[in-house]
């Protein structure tokens, strides 16, 4: 899909959900599931095709034999709904990652908000692979996919936390996304080899692929496991304790 397409889709979404008027003026009526409603309306603007009931589950998208679900975490609660749907309809679970995260604090009294500050930390794509871990038994289904939606978030956080300032051990109030730069699709088993970088050497092990990633060694670890699982590596030997994989032609 073309840049501008999406992003028109995307805006159109956001304003069907948040509205200019609620996004500036009034942030205390939005739900704590404002990321997934604007995703539900972004993979399918039309709401007769919302919330469809489906072997005795809900999807919430269901259209021309086609299952979209929104999931935000806990992938472990998909189980049920992909062992009844799976057997008779592509399923489609889109996972979205904040890749930029402005924080902004709600104070619950006077209902004031602080200017945003920009998170130090950076969404990955990588962070689907323990959410994957949670539903491995389904990763070898030809009718199982995903998308990565890798969005600019605002998040709102109220002040009531236990530190001096109100903001450690604090709540979240709600995620506003406010730009979607980036999706990371999975449809076939060769989309997982987008998760090995080019500069990984022809043999390498988990570290070699955290450092080559920019990511911890224990989310490396998942993400190896994940891609031995689907077929994607092999082992082919072993460095002292450390296994060492290669691309599995």
């Amino acid at each position: 899909m073309k840049g501008l397409e999406v992003e028109d889709r995307f805006e159109s979404a956001k304003e069907k959900i948040i509205g200019v008027k609620r996004e500036r003026h009034s942030i205390g009526i939005l739900s704590e599931k404002t990321v997934h409603a604007v995703l539900k309306n972004y993979y399918e603007p039309d709401e007769d095709c919302q919330e469809i009931p489906v072997e005795g589950m809900v999807a919430d998208i269901y259209r021309d034999g086609r299952i979209v679900e929104i999931q935000t975490a806990h992938f472990n609660k998909l189980r049920e709904k992909l062992a009844r749907f799976l057997p008779y309809y592509d399923v489609t679970v889109v996972y979205p990652v904040p890749r930029i995260k402005w924080l902004i604090w709600l104070d619950e009294v006077t209902g004031e908000c602080t200017p945003k500050r920009k998170s130090p930390a950076k969404g990955t794509p990588y962070l689907i692979f323990p959410e994957l871990y949670k539903v491995k038994n389904f990763l070898r289904n030809e009718n199982i996919n995903f998308r990565i939606a890798m969005l600019d978030i605002e998040e709102y956080r109220l002040l009531n936390g236990w530190s001096s300032n109100r903001k450690k051990g604090s709540t979240r109030f709600d995620r506003i996304p406010v730009a979607f730069p980036e999706e990371y699709v999975i449809e076939r088993r060769e989309d997982y080899l987008q998760f090995l970088p080019i500069e990984l050497p022809e043999e390498f092990t988990t570290s070699d692929l955290a450092k080559c990633a920019s990511i911890p060694v224990g989310l490396a670890r998942i993400t190896m496991n994940i891609l031995f699982h689907v077929g994607v590596v092999k082992k082919c030997g072993k460095r002292g304790n450390t296994i060492v994989y290669v691309i599995d032609e």
